[in-house]
């Protein structure tokens, strides 16, 4: 036996939660912003949770609309565009109701919407039928995405002086939902593959790139942020909303597509009325 007492076991050090962020650190670099409290302008560390999960759930609606279209899932693929719309709808207007709006969440939605808005309807509708066209095809689908992207720019550069009533150009979310119920609505009539003639080729070409130049068009558009959900409305209005929902069960492709295009032929009729 020892002469050498018995010394005390030392318990091993365990990593703590401020080491585990110090590592990450060293990693990942911490967001940092300046914003405006009380007319003074503070830095702030760190990013909003909630708007910029309904942004990332927009971003991962809009990719696996590509997922689903290069699989030949021409249903899945619009559906999916069309979830991005909504997700892109509620994170603004959640970002405004929680007093949580960034520099960052503006930035990311922009980028989101490029993906789910921009390259993922062009893509879809290439997979669909403007692949077979050759050249006239993809430069069609390439000026949907290049006049998305612009669309997108120049609404960034005039968000602080622009109308908040209304939109210059069709909105990006919008002119997607055409292109993408114009598929699912020749998908659901059973006009694909070799049932999908070259006529018919075209004139879904010649539509994916009218509508990405009526994004660019200096064309207003009503942009519904002034609608009050707050406040009390007539009791026709729910009978009315009751109504809307109704007439898309009936044939959801069609009656969308119908929609989206009665939205795009607004811009143009109210500039003339704007005129006359």
């Amino acid at each position: 036996m020892s002469d050498k007492p018995d010394q005390p076991e030392v318990p091993q050090a365990q990593d703590s939660p401020s080491s585990v962020s110090a590592a990450l650190d060293i990693l990942i670099d911490e967001h940092e912003e300046e914003v405006s409290e009380n007319g003074q302008a503070v830095r702030r560390q760190g990013i909003y949770l909630l708007p910029n999960l309904f942004t990332t759930g927009a971003l991962f609606a809009g990719f696996y609309a590509v997922i689903a279209a290069m699989r030949g899932d021409f249903e899945s693929a619009p559906i999916a565009i069309l979830a991005a719309l909504v997700l892109d709808g509620l994170d603004g207007r959640i970002a405004r109701l929680t007093n949580t709006q960034s520099k960052f969440g503006a930035e990311y939605d922009s980028l989101a919407d490029m993906v789910s808005f921009g390259v993922a309807p062009a893509l879809v509708m290439f997979s669909f039928a403007l692949g077979d066209l050759g050249k006239f095809g993809w430069s069609a689908a390439f000026i949907y995405v290049a006049c998305a992207a612009l669309r997108l720019a120049r609404f960034n550069t005039q968000v602080d002086t622009a109308d908040n009533n209304f939109f210059t150009g069709l909105a990006s979310p919008s002119a997607a939902c055409i292109v993408v119920s114009a598929v699912w609505v020749c998908n659901d009539l059973g006009l694909t593959g070799m049932a999908l003639s070259l006529e018919l080729k075209v004139v879904l070409a010649v539509l994916t790139a009218v509508i990405g130049l009526l994004m660019m068009a200096n064309f207003p558009y009503y942009s519904f942020k002034g609608i009050d959900l707050h406040g009390r409305v007539p009791f026709v209005v729910m009978i009315a909303v009751v109504l809307v929902f109704g007439l898309v069960t009936l044939d959801p492709p069609l009656i969308l597509l119908l929609g989206f295009l009665g939205y795009a032929l607004s811009g143009p009729v109210m500039l003339l009325l704007k005129k006359k």
